[in-house]
């Protein structure tokens, strides 16, 4: 019975190696998924980097962090809280197929009890707000809220300019805060 099957399998397996071996040129090839290596779009990269960005686990309405991407060579800017947020956000650039050289200037705030403090007094008076309250509907919200020493730098984007200002004037009105920095940027189109 072995010979048998033996004798059966061997030609069934000759007959698929032509199907196997397909040329470059041919309807298969057409269909094999792109090299990880091969450069993206300028636009397709920043879209990517944005991505892996935002969905850095530790990334908080505390931390800011900026790009830029000029060509395969990325620029990573920005303020965090958790110095394993810079080594993360830098890891997960350099696994994006298409970047060949990351450059890491996100800087670590120190450690400071009076800005943790500040920090969340911050955000119940800006979220708190009714007509900011949407803003912290997202995984992270669009109005982060920097403080370094006491001094409070607002980044992100907002609908309008009413809610920008009104950002600023809440964020001024917490005691203890030296200066407010108003980084906020009106979205385009509305």
């Amino acid at each position: 019975m072995k010979n048998e099957f033996r004798a059966l399998l061997i030609p069934m397996l000759l007959m698929l190696i032509p199907l196997l071996i397909a040329p470059e040129n041919s309807e298969a090839s057409r269909y094999q998924p792109k090299s990880q290596n091969e450069p993206k779009s300028p636009k397709a990269l920043v879209k990517e980097v944005r991505h892996v960005l935002v969905m850095l686990p530790y990334y908080s309405v505390f931390d800011n962090l900026a790009y830029r991407v000029e060509g395969d060579k990325v620029m990573l800017e920005g303020q965090v809280v958790r110095p394993t947020l810079k080594s993360d956000a830098e890891a997960v650039v350099k696994s994006i197929p298409g970047v060949a050289t990351v450059v890491n200037n996100i800087e670590v705030l120190p450690p400071s009890p009076m800005d943790d403090q500040l920090r969340r007094t911050l955000y119940r008076v800006i979220y708190g707000e009714p007509a900011l309250s949407r803003y912290s509907y997202s995984a992270v919200p669009s109005i982060h809220i920097i403080v370094k020493n006491g001094n409070v730098t607002l980044e992100g984007v907002v609908d309008n300019e009413t809610d920008k200002n009104l950002a600023g004037l809440r964020a001024n009105s917490v005691p203890n805060v030296f200066s407010v920095k108003n980084n906020l940027q009106v979205e385009d189109g509305k």
